[in-house]
């Protein structure tokens, strides 16, 4: 298996931003369940609980350094989007190889809505999303040479 990737914690002062101390040392690496699993949890740094219809952002206190032609896809947890039908706001979370050094660390966020109709609780330290890395081609004639600065939909702003 290639290995193209390492996950690690944004620095403290980052995190702060979003989060406090407490959770930013309970923070969890993602990783696998088993040897065949596609996808590394993503791990809660905080309790919450979602009612129907209701949204949560994430600060999950990750950055993920990937090689180029590789990108990260974040998703629910298989399991929390088949009984609650918890949903990423976004669909599906794209982190690319060039997000580890956006002006934010390339700090993840996850946002997600629980669509279903039951409470879904979460306690610090369970998974709750996964991603999953998938390897990208370009285009023959690409040209592109711009760099990102910021973080989420700042790659239009140039």
């Amino acid at each position: 298996m290639k290995r193209i990737a390492q996950f690690f914690k944004v620095s403290k002062d980052e995190y702060l931003k979003s989060g406090t101390l407490d959770q930013y040392n309970g923070i969890l690496l993602p990783k696998r369940a088993t040897s065949g699993s596609a996808g590394y949890d993503f791990f809660s740094p905080v309790d919450f609980s979602l009612e129907p219809n209701q949204t949560i952002k994430v600060a999950t206190g990750i950055r993920v350094k990937i090689d180029d032609g590789w990108v990260l896809k974040i998703y629910p947890r298989s399991s929390l989007g088949f009984k609650y039908r918890l949903r990423l706001d976004n669909t599906v979370g794209i982190i690319d190889s060039d997000y580890f050094n956006a002006d934010n660390e390339g700090h993840i966020f996850i946002k997600i809505t629980n669509c279903g109709d039951k409470q879904l609780c979460i306690e610090k330290g369970k998974a709750f999303a996964q991603g999953i890395f998938i390897e990208y081609g370009i285009t023959v004639d690409d040209d592109c040479s711009n760099e990102r600065t910021g973080g989420i939909g700042s790659t239009d702003k140039k």
